[in-house]
């Protein structure tokens, strides 16, 4: 029987499974909800007791597994298997994780964080096409990433490689969580997209159903304003739409000209806008690269959805391939 792989995809709301084959095609999947309850310290056995009883329940052991990989929020340390910071877990100290599910599942044991993980998957099964030079820019609540260069998921000295969300697009903009101002993430995020919005609102003087809206009070989210934008031609929204594309492909063309991959993949809940946001940011790429990487580096829109995170993670564990006779 042919080896198998497992990927887990560790969210604050739910842990997504798979079983994978070797070549990443998804066998089986399903989920279970985060209980991050006291301090988050039932994540892990919870996530033990699904595997053991799905392996149960499928009639197979831990001989037909080659590895299992998770993609965890926070702060991870791919070497010896633990995260620590991972807030929205309450995992605010060091957690154990790689030693736990070894321990566990009998089942050799390879982590990385989520944004590099969805990275891995979009370049592998994605839109990457499996190319070695891809980057993954993940626009949802926060602005994540993970940069693939010549096959190696890049981390850096300190594991901070591939943080695009920081990249400064305006020396002079928002506050950021981080401590610095401008950040990508302040304004293309799903919470930046309507900061962008409230500013530019206060100085809007046209007619526009979805200006008067907000200057009422009314919450909007950044899907709002994309429908607006595209749907019903709000010149108002199509206005913040711009500059948030403008902002992004600045961010791009900057990648562009520092690793020239063959595509920067954007993924995320923003990114759900499609052709209409793909386009706009693909049109000031062209504005901020120089020519060879205007014809070689393409802007693409992420295919895998909620998959990525799980097919990135199972990679994660086909190091241990040639581990295991």
């Amino acid at each position: 029987m042919a080896k198998k792989l497992i990927g887990i995809d560790l969210g604050g709301t739910t842990v997504k499974f798979g079983i994978l084959t070797l070549d990443g095609e998804v066998q089986q999947k399903w989920a279970i909800d985060t209980n991050s309850h006291d301090d988050g310290v039932h994540i892990v056995p919870d996530i033990v007791k699904s595997i053991n009883h799905r392996l149960d329940l499928y009639g197979l052991t831990k001989d037909d597994f080659v590895g299992i990989g998770m993609g965890s929020p926070g702060t991870v340390d791919i070497e010896k298997g633990t995260v620590i910071g991972a807030y929205n877990l309450n995992w605010t100290t060091l957690q154990e994780v790689k030693k736990l599910i070894e321990e566990g599942t009998g089942i050799p044991f390879a982590i990385d964080n989520d944004a590099n993980v969805a990275a891995l998957g979009e370049r592998w099964k994605g839109a990457g096409e499996n190319d070695p030079n891809v980057v993954f820019m993940t626009l949802g609540t926060g602005v994540g990433g993970g940069i693939v260069m010549e096959g190696l998921l890049l981390h850096g000295n300190a594991g901070a490689a591939g943080e695009i969300g920081h990249v400064t697009i305006d020396p002079n903009g928002f506050d950021c969580t981080c401590g610095k101002k401008g950040c990508l993430e302040t304004v293309a995020s799903a919470t930046g997209v309507v900061r962008v919005a409230r500013q530019l609102a206060e100085e809007y003087v046209g007619t526009s159903p979805l200006a008067a809206a907000m200057n009422d009070g009314v919450a909007i989210t950044s899907k709002d304003i994309f429908v607006a934008a595209e749907k019903e031609e709000d010149k108002f929204a199509l206005m913040v739409v711009d500059k948030v594309c403008m902002y992004l492909g600045l961010a791009c063309g900057n990648i562009g000209n520092t690793l020239n991959p063959s595509s920067i993949v954007i993924g995320g809940g923003v990114s759900a806008a499609g052709e209409f946001l793909r386009s706009r940011v693909a049109n000031y790429f062209l504005e901020y690269t120089f020519p060879t990487v205007q014809q070689t580096t393409a802007i693409k829109l992420a295919v895998l959805g909620n998959d990525a995170g799980i097919i990135g993670a199972a990679s994660l564990a086909t190091k241990f391939i040639n581990q295991k006779a």
